[in-house]
C-alpha cells in the first residue's frame, strides 16, 4: 500500500514539475436577452467589431453592434441551447474562413464547413472574412480578358480579369446561366472559380453543382452555399466568405473569379439582421450603410500590380429586379459600384433570343482594354449595326414594302447577326470559333443565307475551322492579340472557300451592300 502511494506521489510531483501556468486574459460577459438568432450581452467592454464570441456548447456568434452597455451578437448556427444568464467569452479572433486549394471541387458553407459528404477539409490557411480592399497604388490596369465563351459578351461587353461586371434582370431571364457558362468555359484554363449561392433553394444549387460536375468544371470550382433555409446570418456572411476564398488565390499571384448569386437576397438578409439588432431603418427599411455593405465587398475585386504578385479577383455580382425596374434602390446602388452591367431583358428572352442581353442598356466600362485584338477587329461596328437593326425593326414591323435597298440590307444584316448571337445553354465556344462566325456575320457573308439556316452555317463553319482551317485556328489561338491584313485575308479566304463547298439555299444579294457600321 505504501509503495502504491509513493508511486502516486511521484506521478503528481512529475505533473507539477511539467505544469506551465499561463495567464489568459479574456473578456467575459453575460447574456441578457436571446431570440431570433440575436443575443444581447452585457460586460464585454473590450470586444472588437466582427469578433468571434464563444457561447459554449460549441456555439459561436459574431459581434455585430457595439453599444454603450451591451454588445449585440448574431449567432452562427443553432441558438436554442443559449439562455439568459449564460457566460460568453471573447476569442480575440476576427471571423475567418478556410481557404486554399483544398477547397477546390468542394461544396461548403460560408465558414468552410463541408456540405457535400466528401469528408473533412484539411485547409492549411485561414482568411479573414471582412477585410479592407486593396488601395489604388496596389492595383494595375485591367488588361487580360476572362473568356466567357458566350459570343455576345466576348464580342460586345468583354470582361477583364479584375473587373466587376454586374448581371441584372428579372427572375428567370438567364442570369445564373451566364455565370455557369462562364465557369464551364474556364475548364483547362488558369482561373479558379467560386460560385456563391445566397438564399437560393438547395434543389436549385444541387442542379447547378450537378451541371458543373457533368461538364468537368468542379475541378476548378468552389461552391459556397447559404441556402434559403439557412439563417440570415449565414446568408449575410456568404459573399464575404466566398470573396475571402478568392482573395487567397489573388494574393498568391493567381487569378480567381467569384460569382455572387444574388446580392438582392444578400441585401434582404442584411436588412433582416440589422432590424433585429435594432439599427435604425432607412429607405425601404434597409439600414443606412447598405451601400457600404456592397461597395466594401465589390471593391475587393482587383487586378494587383507586379509588386503585389500580379494576381486578380474578378467579380460577377447578380441582381434580381422587379418588373424590369433597374432604377430601384439596390439595383442603382450596385450599378454605381460596378464597372458595367449585362442587362437581361424578359421580352428578348421570351422571343427566343438567348442569352437575352439588351445591347442598348448593357455596357462594359473597362473590358474593352482587355479584349483580344482578333475579337475587337472582327466585331468592329457590330454593336452599332445591331442597335440600328433593333430600332428599324420596331418601325418596320407593320410592313416593309416601301423601304429602300440600303434599309433592307441593314435589316437583313442585323437579323443575321441576331441569329448568330443566339447560343444554347452550357455550350461555351472557343475563341477562334467565335472570331470566325462573328467576322462572317459582321462582314456580310451571311446576308444571302436564309435566317433559319444561320445555326447550320455556324455549326458547319466551326467544323470547317477544325479541319481545312486548322492552321488559321491555331494561329488565332496562339497569337490572339495579333491582327494584320494577312490574317484578315486568310480568314476571308477560309470563309469564302467554306461557302463554295456548302450551300444553304442562298437568297440573292441586294444590289447595294452596306458597309459595316453604316447609318
Amino acid at each position: 500500500m505504501a509503495g502504491r502511494s509513493s508511486e502516486i506521489t511521484d506521478i503528481i510531483k512529475a505533473q507539477i514539475k511539467k505544469f506551465e501556468g499561463k495567464a489568459e486574459s479574456v473578456d467575459v460577459g453575460t447574456v441578457v436577452e436571446i431570440g431570433d438568432g440575436i443575443a444581447r450581452i452585457h460586460g464585454l467592454a473590450g470586444c472588437l467589431a466582427s469578433e468571434l464570441l464563444d457561447f459554449g456548447h460549441d456555439t459561436f456568434g459574431l459581434a455585430f453592434n457595439l453599444e454603450e452597455d451591451t454588445v449585440s451578437a448574431i449567432i452562427l448556427g443553432d441558438y436554442q441551447q443559449i439562455k439568459e444568464g449564460d457566460e460568453v467569452k471573447t476569442t480575440g479572433r476576427i471571423i475567418e474562413t478556410p481557404a486554399g486549394p483544398e477547397l477546390i471541387g468542394r461544396v461548403v458553407d460560408p465558414l468552410g464547413r463541408p456540405l457535400d459528404g466528401k469528408g473533412p477539409i484539411n485547409a492549411k490557411h485561414f482568411q479573414r472574412v471582412d477585410v479592407v480592399a486593396p488601395g489604388v497604388i496596389a492595383r494595375q490596369n485591367v488588361d487580360t480578358p476572362v473568356q466567357t465563351g458566350i459570343k455576345s459578351i466576348d464580342a460586345m461587353f468583354p470582361i477583364g480579369r479584375g473587373q466587376r461586371e454586374l448581371i441584372i434582370g428579372d427572375r428567370a431571364t438567364g442570369k445564373t446561366a451566364i455565370a455557369v457558362d462562364t465557369i464551364i468555359n474556364q475548364k483547362g484554363q488558369d482561373l479558379v472559380c467560386i460560385y456563391v449561392a445566397i438564399g437560393q433553394k438547395e434543389s436549385t444549387v444541387a442542379k447547378i453543382v450537378a451541371t458543373l460536375e457533368e461538364h468537368g468544371a468542379m475541378e476548378h470550382t468552389i461552391v459556397v452555399i447559404a441556402g434559403a433555409s439557412d439563417s440570415a446570418t449565414l446568408q449575410y456572411l456568404a459573399p464575404f466568405g466566398g470573396c475571402a476564398m478568392g482573395e487567397y488565390f489573388r494574393d498568391k499571384g493567381e487569378d480567381a473569379l467569384v460569382v455572387y448569386d444574388d446580392l438582392t437576397k444578400h441585401a434582404w438578409a442584411y436588412r433582416q439582421v440589422s432590424l433585429l439588432v435594432r439599427r435604425p431603418p432607412g429607405r425601404e427599411a434597409y439600414p443606412g450603410d447598405v451601400f457600404y455593405l456592397h461597395s466594401r465587398l465589390l471593391e475587393r475585386a482587383a487586378r494587383m500590380n507586379k509588386a503585389q504578385g500580379g494576381g486578380s479577383l474578378t467579380a460577377l455580382p447578380v441582381i434580381e429586379t422587379q418588373a424590369n425596374d433597374i432604377s430601384a434602390y439596390i439595383p442603382t446602388n450596385v450599378i454605381s459600384i460596378t464597372d458595367g452591367q449585362l442587362f437581361m431583358e424578359p421580352d428578348l428572352f421570351n422571343a427566343g433570343f438567348r442569352p437575352a442581353i439588351n445591347p442598348g442598356l448593357s455596357v462594359s466600362r473597362v473590358g474593352g482594354d482587355a479584349q483580344r485584338k482578333i475579337m475587337s477587329r472582327a466585331t468592329r461596328g457590330m454593336k452599332l449595326q445591331l442597335q440600328q437593326y433593333r430600332e428599324l425593326a420596331a418601325f418596320t414591323q407593320f410592313g416593309a414594302s416601301d423601304l429602300d435597298k440600303a434599309t433592307l440590307q441593314l435589316l437583313r444584316r442585323g437579323e443575321r447577326i441576331s441569329e448568330v448571337l443566339k447560343q444554347p445553354q452550357y455550350s461555351p465556344i472557343r475563341l477562334d470559333h467565335e472570331v470566325a462566325i462573328l467576322f462572317a456575320a459582321n462582314r456580310g457573308y451571311l446576308d444571302d443565307v436564309p435566317k433559319e439556316k444561320c445555326a447550320d452555317f455556324e455549326r458547319d463553319l466551326r467544323r470547317y475551322m477544325d479541319g481545312q482551317g486548322k492552321q488559321l485556328s491555331e494561329q488565332l489561338l496562339a497569337k490572339p492579340n495579333e491582327w494584320n491584313d494577312d490574317i484578315e485575308n486568310a480568314l476571308k479566304k477560309v470563309i469564302e472557300d467554306f461557302k463554295k463547298a456548302h450551300s444553304y439555299g442562298e437568297q440573292p444579294k441586294p444590289a447595294q451592300p452596306v458597309a459595316a457600321g453604316a447609318r
